[in-house]
Protein backbone atom coordinates (compact mmCIF):
# COMPACT_ATOMS: atom_id res chain seq x y z
CA UNK A 1 0.00 0.00 0.00
CA UNK A 2 2.46 2.76 0.63
CA UNK A 3 4.39 1.84 -2.29
CA UNK A 4 1.34 2.52 -4.27
CA UNK A 5 0.51 5.96 -2.73
CA UNK A 6 4.42 6.92 -3.28
CA UNK A 7 3.62 6.15 -7.05
CA UNK A 8 0.66 8.12 -7.35
CA UNK A 9 1.88 10.66 -5.39
CA UNK A 10 4.73 11.10 -7.63
CA UNK A 11 2.89 10.78 -10.88
CA UNK A 12 0.90 13.74 -9.65
CA UNK A 13 3.97 16.20 -8.86
CA UNK A 14 4.15 17.12 -12.82
CA UNK A 15 0.69 18.14 -12.45
CA UNK A 16 0.77 20.40 -9.46
CA UNK A 17 4.12 21.89 -11.01
CA UNK A 18 2.26 22.43 -14.31
CA UNK A 19 -0.62 24.48 -12.31
CA UNK A 20 -0.54 28.00 -13.94
CA UNK A 21 -0.38 30.32 -10.52
CA UNK A 22 -3.81 32.09 -10.80
CA UNK A 23 -3.89 36.12 -10.57
CA UNK A 24 -4.91 35.94 -7.06
CA UNK A 25 -2.38 34.02 -5.83
CA UNK A 26 0.51 36.42 -7.51
CA UNK A 27 -1.72 39.11 -5.22
CA UNK A 28 -1.03 37.39 -2.18
CA UNK A 29 2.68 36.52 -2.87
CA UNK A 30 2.76 40.40 -4.13
CA UNK A 31 1.92 41.36 -0.79
CA UNK A 32 3.42 39.11 1.51
CA UNK A 33 6.78 40.57 -0.40
CA UNK A 34 5.95 44.02 -0.17
CA UNK A 35 5.10 43.67 3.35
CA UNK A 36 8.45 41.89 4.11
CA UNK A 37 11.19 44.10 1.61
CA UNK A 38 8.67 47.26 0.44
CA UNK A 39 7.49 48.00 -2.55
CA UNK A 40 10.93 47.77 -4.69
CA UNK A 41 12.42 45.35 -2.21
CA UNK A 42 14.39 42.25 -3.80
CA UNK A 43 12.06 39.66 -5.19
CA UNK A 44 9.15 42.46 -5.67
CA UNK A 45 10.47 43.05 -9.59
CA UNK A 46 10.71 38.99 -10.13
CA UNK A 47 6.97 38.75 -9.12
CA UNK A 48 5.82 41.34 -11.13
CA UNK A 49 7.44 39.80 -14.17
CA UNK A 50 5.79 36.53 -13.83
CA UNK A 51 2.40 37.62 -12.69
CA UNK A 52 2.49 40.49 -15.74
CA UNK A 53 3.57 37.22 -18.16
CA UNK A 54 0.99 35.36 -17.38
CA UNK A 55 -1.71 38.65 -16.57
CA UNK A 56 -0.99 41.33 -18.86
CA UNK A 57 -3.83 43.34 -18.10
CA UNK A 58 -4.43 42.58 -14.66
CA UNK A 59 -4.97 45.86 -12.78
CA UNK A 60 -3.78 44.88 -9.93
CA UNK A 61 -0.23 43.70 -11.40
CA UNK A 62 -0.17 47.36 -13.32
CA UNK A 63 -0.65 48.75 -9.66
CA UNK A 64 2.22 47.07 -8.32
CA UNK A 65 4.17 47.80 -10.93
CA UNK A 66 3.32 51.63 -10.66
CA UNK A 67 4.40 51.26 -7.13
CA UNK A 68 7.58 49.34 -7.47
CA UNK A 69 8.75 51.71 -9.89
CA UNK A 70 7.56 54.65 -7.99
CA UNK A 71 9.50 53.43 -5.15
CA UNK A 72 12.54 52.81 -6.95
CA UNK A 73 12.66 56.30 -8.65
CA UNK A 74 12.64 57.91 -5.14
CA UNK A 75 15.58 59.44 -3.27
CA UNK A 76 14.93 61.49 -0.13
CA UNK A 77 17.30 64.00 0.88
CA UNK A 78 17.82 66.38 3.63
CA UNK A 79 19.04 69.56 2.66
CA UNK A 80 18.56 73.14 3.92
CA UNK A 81 15.90 75.34 2.06
CA UNK A 82 15.18 78.75 3.02
CA UNK A 83 11.92 79.55 4.81
CA UNK A 84 9.75 78.26 7.72
CA UNK A 85 8.26 75.61 5.04
CA UNK A 86 8.93 73.96 2.31
CA UNK A 87 6.04 73.19 -0.08
CA UNK A 88 3.83 73.19 3.03
CA UNK A 89 5.68 71.16 5.29
CA UNK A 90 7.31 71.98 8.39
CA UNK A 91 11.18 71.61 8.79
CA UNK A 92 12.54 67.94 9.73
CA UNK A 93 15.00 69.98 12.40
CA UNK A 94 16.69 73.32 12.48
CA UNK A 95 20.30 74.19 13.46
CA UNK A 96 22.63 77.30 14.07
CA UNK A 97 24.87 78.12 11.48
CA UNK A 98 28.35 79.83 12.86
CA UNK A 99 26.43 83.13 13.53
CA UNK A 100 23.63 81.57 15.05
CA UNK A 101 21.32 82.08 12.46
CA UNK A 102 18.50 79.04 12.35
CA UNK A 103 18.98 77.04 9.20
CA UNK A 104 16.12 74.87 8.26
CA UNK A 105 16.68 71.61 6.82
CA UNK A 106 13.98 70.08 5.13
CA UNK A 107 13.00 66.54 3.46
CA UNK A 108 13.81 66.79 -0.34
CA UNK A 109 12.52 64.53 -3.18
CA UNK A 110 14.23 63.58 -6.16
CA UNK A 111 13.39 61.40 -8.90
CA UNK A 112 15.06 59.07 -11.66
CA UNK A 113 13.49 60.22 -15.12
CA UNK A 114 13.76 56.22 -16.36
CA UNK A 115 12.19 54.43 -13.51
CA UNK A 116 9.58 57.67 -12.94
CA UNK A 117 8.92 57.22 -16.72
CA UNK A 118 8.13 53.41 -15.81
CA UNK A 119 6.17 54.16 -13.14
CA UNK A 120 3.49 56.70 -15.46
CA UNK A 121 4.04 54.06 -18.56
CA UNK A 122 2.19 51.10 -15.86
CA UNK A 123 0.02 53.67 -14.24
CA UNK A 124 -1.52 55.13 -17.66
CA UNK A 125 -1.83 51.57 -19.14
CA UNK A 126 -4.06 50.99 -15.77
CA UNK A 127 -5.93 53.75 -16.63
CA UNK A 128 -6.61 53.44 -20.37
CA UNK A 129 -7.86 49.44 -19.59
CA UNK A 130 -9.86 50.49 -16.15
CA UNK A 131 -10.91 54.31 -16.55
CA UNK A 132 -13.38 54.39 -13.98
CA UNK A 133 -11.07 53.09 -11.17
CA UNK A 134 -10.31 56.18 -9.58
CA UNK A 135 -7.16 54.58 -7.57
CA UNK A 136 -5.25 54.66 -10.20
CA UNK A 137 -5.94 58.45 -11.45
CA UNK A 138 -4.93 59.45 -8.59
CA UNK A 139 -1.81 57.35 -8.18
CA UNK A 140 -0.72 59.29 -11.17
CA UNK A 141 -1.90 62.90 -10.08
CA UNK A 142 -0.18 62.05 -6.51
CA UNK A 143 3.00 60.88 -8.45
CA UNK A 144 3.22 64.02 -10.37
CA UNK A 145 2.11 66.59 -7.57
CA UNK A 146 5.21 65.11 -5.56
CA UNK A 147 7.24 65.03 -8.77
CA UNK A 148 6.93 68.48 -9.97
CA UNK A 149 7.17 70.31 -6.47
CA UNK A 150 6.43 73.46 -6.62
CA UNK A 151 5.18 73.91 -10.06
CA UNK A 152 2.64 71.28 -10.31
CA UNK A 153 1.28 72.20 -13.72
CA UNK A 154 0.88 68.28 -15.31
CA UNK A 155 -0.88 67.27 -11.41
CA UNK A 156 -3.28 70.11 -12.34
CA UNK A 157 -3.81 69.32 -15.85
CA UNK A 158 -4.55 65.71 -14.92
CA UNK A 159 -6.81 66.83 -11.88
CA UNK A 160 -8.42 68.74 -14.94
CA UNK A 161 -8.79 65.90 -17.11
CA UNK A 162 -10.22 63.76 -14.62
CA UNK A 163 -13.08 66.56 -13.65
CA UNK A 164 -13.81 66.67 -17.27
CA UNK A 165 -13.97 62.52 -17.77
CA UNK A 166 -16.39 62.64 -14.72
CA UNK A 167 -18.77 65.01 -16.28
CA UNK A 168 -18.48 63.73 -19.90
CA UNK A 169 -19.24 60.19 -19.20
CA UNK A 170 -20.96 60.08 -16.31
CA UNK A 171 -18.70 56.96 -15.15
CA UNK A 172 -19.31 54.39 -11.68
CA UNK A 173 -16.33 55.29 -10.39
CA UNK A 174 -15.12 52.85 -7.90
CA UNK A 175 -11.48 53.07 -4.99
CA UNK A 176 -10.08 49.51 -5.42
CA UNK A 177 -13.20 48.13 -6.84
CA UNK A 178 -15.91 49.63 -4.18
CA UNK A 179 -18.00 52.37 -5.23
CA UNK A 180 -17.27 55.73 -4.91
CA UNK A 181 -20.42 58.09 -4.82
CA UNK A 182 -20.77 61.69 -5.66
CA UNK A 183 -20.06 63.26 -2.59
CA UNK A 184 -17.00 61.46 -2.40
CA UNK A 185 -15.86 61.81 -5.40
CA UNK A 186 -16.37 66.16 -4.79
CA UNK A 187 -14.05 65.48 -1.05
CA UNK A 188 -11.21 64.16 -3.66
CA UNK A 189 -11.07 66.88 -5.50
CA UNK A 190 -11.27 69.22 -2.64
CA UNK A 191 -8.70 67.47 -1.22
CA UNK A 192 -6.40 68.39 -4.27
CA UNK A 193 -7.26 71.43 -4.01
CA UNK A 194 -6.15 72.08 -0.85
CA UNK A 195 -3.03 70.11 -1.50
CA UNK A 196 -2.54 72.54 -3.99
CA UNK A 197 -2.86 75.83 -1.61
CA UNK A 198 -0.86 74.33 1.27
CA UNK A 199 1.97 73.84 -1.52
CA UNK A 200 2.01 77.75 -1.61
CA UNK A 201 3.57 78.85 -4.22
CA UNK A 202 2.52 80.90 -6.95
CA UNK A 203 2.22 78.13 -9.06
CA UNK A 204 0.32 75.89 -6.99
CA UNK A 205 -2.15 78.97 -5.82
CA UNK A 206 -3.20 78.93 -9.45
CA UNK A 207 -3.51 75.75 -10.07
CA UNK A 208 -5.63 75.64 -6.72
CA UNK A 209 -7.66 79.01 -8.24
CA UNK A 210 -8.22 77.20 -11.51
CA UNK A 211 -9.38 73.76 -10.36
CA UNK A 212 -11.64 76.02 -7.51
CA UNK A 213 -13.05 78.02 -9.95
CA UNK A 214 -14.04 75.10 -12.51
CA UNK A 215 -15.75 73.18 -9.73
CA UNK A 216 -17.87 76.46 -8.61
CA UNK A 217 -19.06 76.95 -11.97
CA UNK A 218 -20.07 73.10 -11.76
CA UNK A 219 -21.48 72.80 -8.39
CA UNK A 220 -22.15 76.38 -7.60
CA UNK A 221 -23.40 75.69 -4.55
CA UNK A 222 -21.22 73.76 -2.62
CA UNK A 223 -19.62 75.81 -0.48
CA UNK A 224 -16.28 74.32 -0.59
CA UNK A 225 -15.10 75.42 -3.78
CA UNK A 226 -16.28 78.95 -3.10
CA UNK A 227 -14.72 79.04 0.36
CA UNK A 228 -11.40 78.35 -1.44
CA UNK A 229 -11.34 81.51 -4.33
CA UNK A 230 -12.06 83.89 -1.42
CA UNK A 231 -9.02 82.24 0.27
CA UNK A 232 -7.48 82.21 -2.97
CA UNK A 233 -7.91 86.19 -3.40
CA UNK A 234 -7.25 86.56 0.32
CA UNK A 235 -4.32 85.03 0.82
CA UNK A 236 -2.59 84.65 -2.71
CA UNK A 237 -3.28 87.83 -3.86
CA UNK A 238 -4.61 89.81 -0.52
CA UNK A 239 -7.37 91.23 -2.34
CA UNK A 240 -9.45 91.87 0.64
CA UNK A 241 -12.43 93.09 -1.20
CA UNK A 242 -12.43 90.12 -3.93
CA UNK A 243 -12.52 87.56 -0.96
CA UNK A 244 -15.01 89.15 1.16
CA UNK A 245 -17.05 89.05 -2.00
CA UNK A 246 -16.44 84.98 -1.85
CA UNK A 247 -16.97 84.61 1.66
CA UNK A 248 -20.19 86.67 1.38
CA UNK A 249 -21.70 84.46 -0.85
CA UNK A 250 -20.75 81.25 1.07
CA UNK A 251 -22.06 82.49 4.23
CA UNK A 252 -25.75 83.09 2.06
CA UNK A 253 -25.52 79.55 1.72
CA UNK A 254 -24.03 78.63 4.92
CA UNK A 255 -24.03 81.20 7.93
CA UNK A 256 -22.45 78.51 9.75
CA UNK A 257 -19.54 77.58 7.71
CA UNK A 258 -16.46 78.41 9.92
CA UNK A 259 -13.80 78.89 7.76
CA UNK A 260 -15.67 81.50 5.90
CA UNK A 261 -16.32 83.26 9.33
CA UNK A 262 -12.86 82.83 10.49
CA UNK A 263 -11.16 84.42 7.86
CA UNK A 264 -13.58 87.23 7.27
CA UNK A 265 -12.04 87.90 11.14
CA UNK A 266 -9.10 87.54 9.89
CA UNK A 267 -9.31 90.08 7.36
CA UNK A 268 -11.31 92.74 9.29
CA UNK A 269 -8.00 92.61 12.35
CA UNK A 270 -5.83 92.80 9.02
CA UNK A 271 -7.35 95.55 7.55
CA UNK A 272 -7.76 97.17 11.17
CA UNK A 273 -11.81 97.44 10.40
CA UNK A 274 -12.73 97.51 13.95
CA UNK A 275 -16.51 97.62 11.93
CA UNK A 276 -16.10 94.34 10.32
CA UNK A 277 -14.56 92.62 13.43
CA UNK A 278 -17.55 93.47 15.04
CA UNK A 279 -20.29 92.15 12.48
CA UNK A 280 -18.34 88.91 12.54
CA UNK A 281 -16.61 88.17 16.12
CA UNK A 282 -20.53 87.37 17.00
CA UNK A 283 -20.51 84.70 14.27
CA UNK A 284 -17.30 83.38 15.04
CA UNK A 285 -18.21 82.43 18.35
CA UNK A 286 -21.39 81.18 17.40
CA UNK A 287 -19.67 78.68 15.00
CA UNK A 288 -16.52 77.75 16.54
CA UNK A 289 -16.36 74.34 18.37
CA UNK A 290 -13.26 75.87 20.48
CA UNK A 291 -13.68 77.02 23.88
CA UNK A 292 -10.70 78.73 23.78
CA UNK A 293 -11.27 80.47 20.92
CA UNK A 294 -15.23 81.31 22.06
CA UNK A 295 -13.52 83.01 24.77
CA UNK A 296 -11.01 84.77 23.34
CA UNK A 297 -13.70 86.42 20.66
CA UNK A 298 -15.85 87.31 23.31
CA UNK A 299 -13.16 89.05 25.29
CA UNK A 300 -11.95 91.15 22.26
CA UNK A 301 -15.92 92.15 21.60
CA UNK A 302 -15.72 93.42 24.89
CA UNK A 303 -12.54 95.37 24.09
CA UNK A 304 -13.40 96.92 20.77
CA UNK A 305 -17.22 97.86 22.53
CA UNK A 306 -15.21 99.74 24.93
CA UNK A 307 -13.18 101.43 22.59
Amino acid sequence: MKKTLIIVSLALCPLLAGAQTTAREYLDSYTRQVRNVGYSGVGVETILNKWEADFPDDGAMLEGRFNYYFAKSLTTKIEPVGGERYLGNPPAFSLPDSTGTKINYFEVHYYDEADFAEAQKAVDRAISLYPDELMYRLDKISALMDYEKDSPDLAAAELTALVDYDKSSSPAWTYDGEPVDRENFLSVVQQYCYNFYRTGTPNSYESFRAISEKMNKLYPKNTEFLSNLGTYWFVAKGNNRKALSYYTKVLKLDPGNYAAVKNCVLMARRGKDVKMEKKYLPMLIQVTDSQTEKMAAQARLQALGAK
